[in-house]
């Protein structure tokens, strides 16, 4: 399959990849026709979805299930007035339905906007009015359409809601005001696709990021950015035919089209899918046991919890290959799986604004802690605030250069909001707002997002350090490190903890002495935390970042409050 988008399909070495990988850009590419129909005429009995919950519910579906299913989709949408161009706001949880309506909305042109079923009445009145949503088609969750429906009023653009019910509850009475998948989808009339369907710069997807800081952003991806994500499973999760890959991600936010869905079936890997309501390390190594998953993705958050398992406990014996990114990944989280598995974890970084930037690929020895280098489809440059570049051991912003023409995978611009865009794309560059600094080897290090960056006494400490030094002590699960301020020193470090079971009543003033004579034997002393603050759990956006922004917030309001 890959042959048809690429000049040369397999690299052996770094200066390889570099050199020669190049996209063979088809006129009007559409993922949903060019890649999985191509799969289903070519290997029609190919695995293509496996589909599970903790419900005991269970779906196979080979590529040309997924054909025949996604037509009927788009042909149902089509049937409700959905057509090219519209906005359709997702709700699904990790329902099976939510990659059927993916491929359909591209089979038919219309813009997908996926959201997370956390959300509140407010915040789907923002996304309704921002991107004048025309449908939404969620889970029959009470929550979700309740919330849904109080958003209606404020909501003008919308026209049509859609509840879907879980498989083993199929048949239950679906909320007032919503058509009923289950009892619709089945009825819809042939599918004929549509004479003009999309050119490569139409948009094809739409996230609102997950508002670390302000309010989120509306993120406009083309027809390509499926393309770009080739690189994302065919090379950084090394995936190929007799692959099973699992990325933990809700379909809510970027990392989903990531892990389970674009890269993975240009390898015509089968995505594995484990539909489940709360998280636990114990659920997924379970659901990875009998499955015989062989490749994994997840945020270092995972396997942060993963590592506190009995591994003794669990034949993970399939598993051969393991990736990471959302967040930077601290070298003794690192480690301590190496230990268990005898796997190397290789690290990634992107934003919802790309895919893969930089990336620790197959041919390329691991540095724990390092995102890797970057990925030769983007010309990445490291910049200082004025704008030159980095030498080797300079902090400096992740920067893409663009030049005249727009790299495969990066967003068009943040929609109806040109002012943002030109804020953070001017002048040919593309900033990212992330700092790192790269080393001799051409290795790139996260530092943590320019607005984190602590400037104390001179010092300029960026929180990802101080987190790392402080994630090697056996007492931390989870920290976020963020400055307060400080009369002698302008600002000054504060780590939030959050302890491993065992080292809860434990938390006092010893802890804390413990935690900043490790932290000064692990880094250079001036990064210790002043402060140390013992928590239950840390503040997260709905994507399952850590809310720093939060934090500073908290701290600055109980200052004021003194």
């Amino acid at each position: 399959m890959i042959e048809r988008f690429l000049t040369q399909t397999a690299f052996t070495s770094e200066e390889d990849f570099k050199q020669q990988l190049h996209f063979i850009i088809k006129e009007n590419f559409n993922f949903a026709y060019d890649v999985m129909d191509a799969w289903a005429e070519e290997r029609p009995d190919k695995l293509a979805l496996l589909w599970t919950s903790e419900r005991g519910e269970e779906v196979k579906a080979t590529f040309a299930d997924l054909k025949e299913q996604t037509d009927r989709t788009a042909a149902y949408f089509q049937s409700l007035g959905i057509g090219h161009g519209d906005k359709v706001m997702l709700i699904l949880k990790r329902h099976y339905q939510w990659w059927l309506s993916m491929l359909a909305l591209c089979k038919i042109g219309a813009v997908a906007i996926p959201a997370t079923h956390m959300l509140t009445a407010k915040d789907i009145e923002y996304r309704n009015q921002r991107a004048s949503v025309k449908a939404i088609i969620c889970c029959n969750d009470e929550y979700v359409t309740a919330q849904i429906k109080a958003a209606m009023d404020a909501s003008p653009t919308v026209r049509t809601l859609v509840a879907v019910n879980s498989i083993i509850e199929q048949d239950k009475p679906v909320a007032e005001g919503f058509h009923d998948w289950h009892k619709e989808w089945p009825l819809a009339p042939a599918f004929r696709r549509p004479e003009h369907v999309n050119t490569n710069e139409d948009t094809m997807l739409m996230y609102f990021t997950s508002g670390t800081s302000g309010e989120p952003k509306m993120v406009a991806h083309d027809f390509l950015y499926a393309l770009g994500h080739l690189t994302t499973g065919v090379f950084w999760h090394n995936l190929n035919a007799d692959s099973v890959h699992l990325t933990v991600a809700d379909t809510g936010w970027g990392k989903a089209v990531w892990g389970k869905l674009y890269g993975q079936w240009f390898a015509g890997a089968t995505v594995f899918v484990f539909d489940h309501e709360k998280f636990t390390a114990e659920k997924i190594m379970r659901a990875m046991e009998r499955y015989r998953v062989t490749s994994f993705c997840a945020p270092p958050t995972i396997y942060r919890f993963m590592i506190q398992e009995n591994f003794a406990d669990y034949d993970l014996s399939a598993l051969k290959y393991c990736t990471t990114a959302g967040e930077a990944l601290e070298p003794a989280v690192y480690k301590e799986f190496f230990q268990l598995t005898g796997i190397k974890m290789m690290e990634g970084f992107g934003q919802t604004e790309t895919t893969m930037t930089l990336g620790t690929f197959p041919w390329m020895e691991p540095k724990p802690g390092s995102m890797g280098k970057p990925n030769p489809q983007y010309e990445i440059a490291l910049l200082k605030s004025d704008g030159t570049p980095c030498e080797d051991g300079e902090k400096g912003e992740i920067c893409v250069l663009v030049g005249d023409k727009k790299p495969v995978g990066l967003f068009k611009g943040y929609y109806r909001d040109e002012e943002l865009t030109l804020k953070a794309w001017h002048n040919g560059v593309y900033h990212t707002g992330d700092l790192a600094w790269r080393d001799e080897d051409g290795y790139y290090w996260f530092v943590g997002r320019a607005d984190d960056v602590i400037k104390s006494s001179g010092y300029r400490i960026g929180p990802f350090e101080v987190e790392s030094a402080l994630m090697t002590h056996p007492a931390v699960v989870e920290c976020a490190v963020t400055g307060v301020p400080d009369p002698v020193r302008g600002m000054v470090v504060k780590a939030t903890v959050v302890l491993a079971k065992d080292w809860k009543d434990r938390a006092g003033d010893a802890l804390v002495k413990d935690l900043q004579a490790h932290v000064k034997h692990e880094t250079a002393p001036y990064k210790y935390p002043r402060v140390i603050e013992f928590v239950d759990e840390l503040p997260k956006t709905i994507s399952g970042k850590i809310r720093r922004v939060e934090i500073r917030e908290k701290d600055k309001q109980g200052k004021q409050a003194e």
